[in-house]
């Protein structure tokens, strides 16, 4: 057994393979080849937070299984401790003996950066140049990555309720990427002024109400909803998705069930179910169409699923251990 730190895994597995890996597993999802049993979450009332637990299970050619354990305690900051801490624990699908333990916080994000990118690729303008991200929290970064990426970007605008924050941003993320990518960052503070020019908007925050106008919005631009995962938060604007001529979700499951920017519209019939192309494992799988021309506005929901973490693990463990990256656990 071997346990993989956020350095280690970042030795080992680029964005881009983060990406591929995702295509794989949305595509085996949505042909029915995954166990993902629902989320099990545990209140531990003395501390006030949760503990909760995602095991899942991939088959194919290349069959992955294994277990995501996330805690949420709030109480960790006064300890100087991680609020969200989280562990995957990897299985070989063969044997089902636990062969790794990982980094989960930065497999999440990893993943979660992985599936945008994704979406971004298969449904954004080619040509793509100006992005635009809207928070700066934890995801922030590995979601501005997926989507540099994926398009060569001239610009990226990048908001935060606290510009101080965006700006901070913006200075690391030209440190991080300066070798890799020629795209700009530039801090903003009114989103309404720069909607009319970007071509990828990317949201990822817990708002519970829209984040960004619709009204502003122009032809051809592609739409990530990324943060909202529970009924009461709505990143995406009722106006964007009456305008969209795609919307695809990552699991019909899990957005239907989850994520209020989605459920809140069907609900009040802004739109309807007919109105979802489906999951984005169909498009993937050549049993949905996409973007037709560069006039149609799409959309892509994440609220996320195992199916990511096991097949994401599951390959970066493989490739950890044909080249010995990791700390043996005996």
């Amino acid at each position: 057994m071997i346990y993989l730190s956020a350095k280690d895994i970042k030795k080992v597995f680029s964005m881009r393979d983060a990406i591929e890996a995702d295509r794989e597993a949305l595509g085996l999802y949505s042909e029915g080849k995954t166990d993902i049993p629902l989320r099990t979450n545990i209140d531990i009332t003395e501390q006030k937070g949760q503990s909760l637990y995602m095991p899942g299970y991939v088959s194919g050619s290349s069959p992955a299984l294994g277990e995501k354990i996330v805690s949420v305690y709030p109480k960790n900051i006064e300890k100087n401790l991680p609020s969200v801490p989280a562990t995957m624990i990897a299985l070989d699908a063969t044997t089902g003996i636990v062969n790794a333990i990982l980094d989960g916080t930065y497999l999440t994000q990893l993943r979660t950066g992985a599936v945008q990118g994704l979406a971004t690729e298969l449904l954004s303008k080619e040509d793509s140049k100006k992005g635009l991200l809207i928070g700066t929290g934890g995801q922030g970064m590995s979601q501005l990555e997926a989507m540099l990426t994926v398009r060569r970007l001239d610009v990226v605008f990048v908001f935060d309720i606290d510009k101080s924050r965006s700006e901070k941003f913006c200075e690391k993320a030209t440190q991080l990427f300066k070798d890799n990518f020629e795209t700009k960052f530039e801090s903003i503070a009114n989103i309404d002024e720069i909607l009319p020019q970007v071509d990828i908007i990317t949201s990822v925050t817990t708002s519970k109400e829209a984040t960004f106008n619709g009204d502003f919005i122009k032809k051809g631009v592609h739409i990530n909803g990324v943060g909202a995962y529970t009924p009461e938060m709505h990143e995406i604007p009722e106006s964007a998705l009456i305008k969209a001529d795609h919307i695809f979700l990552d699991t019909n499951a899990g957005v239907l069930a989850e994520a209020g920017d989605i459920i809140s519209p069907l609900k009040e019939s802004v739109i309807n179910k007919s109105d979802i192309d489906g999951e984005l494992g169909q498009l993937i799988n050549n049993e949905k169409n996409g973007r037709k021309n560069n006039d149609e506005i799409t959309i892509f929901k994440t609220v996320g699923t195992a199916a990511l973490d096991v097949v994401v693990a599951d390959r970066i463990v493989k490739l950890a251990v044909q080249k010995h990256i990791g700390m043996e656990l005996k």
